[in-house]
């Protein structure tokens, strides 16, 4: 494979279709998802090492709130940025850049003399993590046939829920293993930069340059037509198409995916920030059943992903229209979420909050499908930037949520109110869900 040559491995389109079609794409969305699994192994890293980290480097609960917080401030400002550079240089070299840059800031938090440097080394986290989920629902739009591309957006979003699920073990772990949070530090930012070169070695953004794509892929990925569209970069035909893009740019439903994306996330990143101290003062869980109770909600969001995923594709292959299915599953998705959430306060048994907490997460994450929708709403060279958009109303959403929590706490002394925000979180979701007009079919 030469790298210096962007159409090596293309197929041309006077090459007979004939044989069984490859499956590179699907090894595309397995890179993918491994890199998003360890971006939340990385995200999440610093929750599960502070109290050991505060202990050593004397760090006040206002400062360890501040650099808690700080992740988000850089990877919501970055990432209409990080949307913009994806569409002008692409996902590929967006993705291992991002992925070695994130890999570095992680590697050097374990050589962190104080709080400052660990918060700066947080900003430069979250800015290297904001474009990677804009970047894959861009590589869903080039890569996956119309019936394939609810599968790819879960595929890339159920590594976040999983990377939930097993980060806080294997951190953990690593801790208990070196006897050091900077050894565990370090360990998983290199781990992380050997996948920044998994990413280059493999990634294609077009998959007419990926060597192991073969003419019956690519003509079942461009749906019966294996002929690239003939490039008009920098033609007035181009800069003509790119000016009706903007003319068509569907501003009521980009701006309901945005407050929807931002509920979804103010739910999700709850359970997340405070879903273990939720479990320890309204459930009485010890240390022990709060890690065995949030593996088994997040691994349960992980499967909810899934499951939503192959569901929707299935019944778009049944000849249901992909934006009917999408927009369908994801209202039912916040329905069960409002439901199981508002029955919260009506059980007292623990073990049953927690059976309910994770029918709640396996149907939240239907809202994975989420990212299906930017390709469904703009044409593909406007995905990025639109799924940067999205990305920044989801971020919005976690860093408001820390802070209503915990006002609402400050204010009540009791989760109760604080279950019902959440709950009436899950109802802004499905009406904004609701008011998104999808008539692309892509």
């Amino acid at each position: 494979m030469t790298e210096n040559n962007p159409t090596a491995g293309a197929v041309s389109p006077t090459i007979a279709v004939s044989g069984a079609a490859s499956s590179v794409r699907w090894k595309i969305f397995g890179v993918v998802f491994l890199i998003t699994l360890i971006n939340l192994v990385d995200r999440i890293s610093l929750s599960i090492a502070m109290p050991t980290i505060a202990k050593e480097l004397a760090l006040s609960p206002t400062m360890q709130g501040l650099i808690l917080s700080s992740f988000f401030w850089s990877y919501a400002l970055l990432q209409l940025p990080g949307g913009w550079l994806i569409d002008k240089v692409g996902s590929r070299r967006v993705i291992t850049g991002a992925t070695l840059l994130w890999g570095g800031f992680q590697t050097l938090m374990g050589l962190a003399s104080g709080g400052l440097s660990i918060l700066l080394m947080r900003l430069g986290l979250g800015a290297a993590e904001a474009p990677l989920f804009p970047a894959g629902s861009k590589l869903n739009a080039s890569w996956l046939a119309g019936n394939e591309r609810a599968r790819g957006a879960v595929l890339m979003d159920a590594g976040s829920p999983l990377g939930a699920a097993i980060g806080g073990l294997a951190i953990a772990q690593l801790i208990l293993m070196f006897g050091s949070w900077r050894s565990a530090f370090v360990v998983a930012g290199l781990t992380t930069i050997a996948a920044s070169w998994l990413s280059w070695r493999y990634l294609r953004d077009d998959p007419a340059q990926h060597p192991g794509v073969n003419a019956a892929e690519l003509q079942h990925i461009r749906g019966g037509c294996a002929a690239a569209a003939p490039s008009i970069a920098g033609s007035a035909a181009a800069l003509a198409s790119e000016a009706a893009d903007r003319a068509a740019l569907p501003k009521r439903s980009v701006a309901a995916m945005c407050i929807g994306r931002a509920a979804w996330a103010m739910i999700y990143f709850g359970l997340l920030t405070w879903g273990p101290t939720y479990l320890a003062q309204s459930r009485g869980l010890n240390l022990k059943g709060i890690g065995a109770s949030t593996f088994f909600i997040f691994f349960s969001a992980m499967l909810g992903s899934l499951s939503g995923g192959f569901l929707c594709d299935g019944l778009v292959t049944r000849g249901i229209a992909r934006g009917k299915v999408v927009k369908g599953m994801v209202v039912v998705s916040g329905l069960v979420t409002l439901g199981t959430l508002f029955g919260l306060a009506y059980i007292g048994d623990a073990v049953q909050a927690v059976a309910a907490l994770c029918v709640a997460a396996f149907f939240l994450l239907w809202g994975s499908l989420y990212w299906s929708l930017p390709s469904l709403l703009v044409p593909a060279r406007r995905v990025g930037f639109v799924g940067g958009l999205m990305n920044c109303a989801g971020s919005c959403g976690g860093i408001a949520i820390p802070i209503v929590t915990g006002v609402i706490l400050q204010a009540t002394g009791s989760f109760d109110t604080v279950i019902d925000f959440f709950s009436a979180c899950a109802l802004v979701y499905v009406i904004a869900t609701l008011f998104i007009e999808l008539r692309h079919t892509r």
